[in-house]
C-alpha cells in the first residue's frame, strides 16, 4: 500500500463573499501533486483544536509541514518584531501539538520554508523574525525571479543525509524573510546559504527529519534535486507504513 501522507492546512483568511469560503482550510497544489507523483497519497488536516492532533496520529505515515504565514514568536519566548509577518495562532497550536507527536510515534517529517522554522521551533529552537535581525544575512532571500526558478546556490554539509540526496552547491528558489537562528537540539545544520541564512535542518540521530528553508514543491518537475527530496520523503514514509502494517497484521 502507497503511505499516507498528511499536509496540515493553511487558512483562507482574506474576505469573501462566498459564506463556504470564509475560513476555508487548503493545501498547495503543487505539494499534493509532488505527494502522488512520488508515491504518497495526500491527506489534508484542517486547523483544530490542538488536543485533537493525538487523534490524527493513526491516519498517516508520514506528515509535510508547509510554508505559509509566520509563526507566532510567543512560541519562542519573544515579543513580535516591527518587521513581523502575519501570523495565525490557531494553525501554530495545531501543527506543534501534531509535529510532537508525529516526532514521538517514529512517523516520516518533511519541512518547507514555515514548516521547516515550525520544526525548529516546535522542537526547542528560535528563528530571526526577520532577516535583518542576522548580521551575516546579504543576499536576496525574497528573489525577483518567478518562483519555479531557482535564485541561489547553497552549502550542503558532506556529512549530511542531504549531501546524498541533492549534492554539494545545488541552486535553489528562495522566498523567505525569516531564518533559524538557535537551532533544536535534536536538529543539525544540514545546509547553509553562502551569507550562512540555514537552508536545511536534518534529524542529529535518525533519519526522521528533513527540513529546507526553500521550496522544492515548486521546482520539482524539471529539477533532480527537487525530486530527490520529494522521493527520499516517501520512502521514509513506505518504511513507516511497513511496519504499520506489520503491526496490524500480528494484531489481527
Amino acid at each position: 500500500m502507497k503511505p499516507k501522507i498528511a499536509i496540515p492546512a493553511a487558512t483562507l483568511t482574506e474576505a469573501t463573499n462566498v459564506i463556504n469560503e470564509r475560513n476555508a482550510p487548503f493545501a498547495p497544489r503543487p505539494i499534493i501533486e509532488a505527494v502522488v507523483k512520488s508515491g504518497g497519497v495526500p491527506i489534508i488536516f484542517p486547523s483544530v483544536q490542538p488536543d485533537l492532533a493525538p487523534e490524527y496520529l493513526e491516519t498517516f505515515d508520514g506528515v509535510v509541514f508547509a510554508g505559509g504565514a509566520d509563526v507566532d514568536p510567543t512560541f519562542y519566548g519573544q515579543e513580535p518584531h516591527m518587521n513581523l509577518g502575519m501570523t495565525y495562532r490557531k494553525r501554530d497550536l495545531f501543527e506543534i501539538a501534531l509535529l510532537k507527536g508525529a516526532v514521538q510515534s517514529g512517523k516520516a517529517i518533511l519541512g518547507i520554508c514555515r514548516g521547516m522554522q515550525l520544526i525548529n521551533i516546535g522542537l526547542g529552537g528560535t528563528v530571526y523574525q526577520d532577516l535583518s535581525e542576522n548580521p551575516d544575512a546579504h543576499l536576496k532571500h525574497v528573489q525577483g525571479a518567478p518562483g519555479n526558478l531557482p535564485s541561489h546556490h547553497i552549502d550542503v554539509d558532506l556529512d549530511s543525509r542531504l549531501y546524498k540526496l541533492i549534492g554539494k552547491h545545488p541552486y535553489i528558489n528562495s522566498r523567505h524573510h525569516q531564518a533559524i537562528d538557535r537551532v533544536a537540539p535534536s536538529l543539525k545544520v544540514a545546509a547553509r546559504a553562502q551569507d550562512l541564512v540555514v537552508e536545511a535542518l536534518e534529524s542529529s540521530d535518525s533519519d526522521q527529519i528533513l527540513a529546507v528553508q526553500w521550496h522544492p514543491e515548486n521546482m520539482y518537475k524539471h529539477y533532480r534535486e527537487s525530486q530527490a527530496l520529494f522521493g527520499d520523503f516517501i520512502r521514509r514514509s513506505a518504511k513507516v507504513a511497513a511496519k504499520r502494517h506489520h503491526t496490524d497484521n500480528q494484531n489481527n
